[in-house]
């Protein structure tokens, strides 16, 4: 009778609400408008989608990492089309993970979500009006690539230490921790505005590598942040900037009741995996995001010795965090 109690306890109402509010509003539309077509001309988008949504769920990359260089480079969609379509398509794929998570009563760090979202939230406001203007998509994404890449690397030279020492929060929280988990927010927000996401996987490198968090608690929390960080953009861009296209709004539509499924399922399996599987997981998703970069891009003498350099650069520095933290 107790056990029965306790799974009970476990079903997660409020996701499961959410789904079927979506599917519902979702085949309402489709059907009034006859929007099946659709499907014809976005095939490709879905199978993106599908995989990325279980992606975004189970790690701290957010779907537009898998979404963007496919959309942009194979695809041969608009990068601005792409972006908007990530923070639309998050929207619901990383609230129904969200609630998923909240639901099932997954083990997270509020302190981090609150304030890297503090940040977050600044930053994707700075970078929409301020830095996009200026950066090269196919630049970005070699830096963003690069500097993934740089962070798993120290992260596996982390955690081939059998001694080393994870936690399931940030210790002896004070005011400098949340300057800190603010700044990084900031620049991850930033990163967001140009991408779609970025703030998920950029503050998870401070929680795992500088704090130490367990990656089995710095996944949820990412999806959490990267939820409210997407949300926010989908605002901005349909109703201050009102650049939200058609396009945009017609892949999104295709995909919403696959990413509403695959995200949190995605979080699901993230829940039952012990610890360094987690981190392999990621390992895998991050070797083949820079790999897949470089054989679309093809980058040039010069852009390759600058992603060498980003990899060297950031390698040393994830490093000098995790001593930094280990000898404080």
């Amino acid at each position: 009778m107790q056990s029965n109690k306790i799974q009970k306890t476990k079903i997660p109402w409020i996701y499961l609400f959410f789904l079927i509010t979506v599917l519902s509003c979702w085949l309402w539309y489709m059907l009034k408008h006859e929007s099946f077509v659709i499907y014809t001309r976005q095939w490709a988008t879905v199978l993106t989608m599908i995989f990325g949504s279980f992606i975004a769920g189970a790690s701290p990359e957010g779907s537009a990492a898998v979404a963007y260089p496919i959309f942009t480079l194979i695809l041969k969609i608009q990068p601005a089309i792409a972006r908007n379509f990530a923070f639309a398509i998050q929207s619901i794929g990383m609230t129904s993970a969200s609630l998923l998570i909240i639901g099932m009563k997954l083990k997270v760090d509020w302190n981090y979500i609150i304030f890297v979202t503090i940040g977050g939230v600044i930053g994707l406001f700075l970078g929409t009006y301020y830095v996009v203007p200026l950066i090269s998509p196919v630049q970005a994404k070699l830096f963003f690539v690069s500097l993934w890449l740089s962070f798993g690397i120290a992260l596996w030279l982390q955690n081939r230490k059998s001694q080393r020492e994870v936690f399931e929060s940030i210790q002896n929280f004070q005011n400098s921790d949340k300057g800190r988990l603010i700044i990084f927010g900031l620049i991850g927000g930033i990163i967001s505005s140009i991408f779609g996401t970025g703030i998920n996987i950029f503050t998870f490198c401070l929680m795992t590598i500088y704090y130490r968090v367990s990656e089995k608690v710095a996944t949820p929390s990412s999806v959490i942040i990267m939820t409210f960080e997407t949300i926010l953009g989908l605002f901005i861009h349909t109703q201050l900037i009102n650049d939200f296209q058609p396009e945009a709004f017609e892949i999104w539509l295709a995909c919403v009741p696959f990413v509403a499924i695959f995200a949190p399922l995605g979080a699901f399996v993230i829940s039952k995996m012990p610890r360094k599987a987690i981190a392999t997981l990621l390992y895998i998703i991050l070797i083949v995001q820079f790999f897949g970069a470089m054989w679309v891009i093809k980058p040039s003498l010069n852009q390759a010795l600058i992603c060498g350099a980003i990899l060297i650069s950031g390698i040393g520095l994830f490093t000098y965090l995790a001593r930094v933290r280990k000898e404080s």
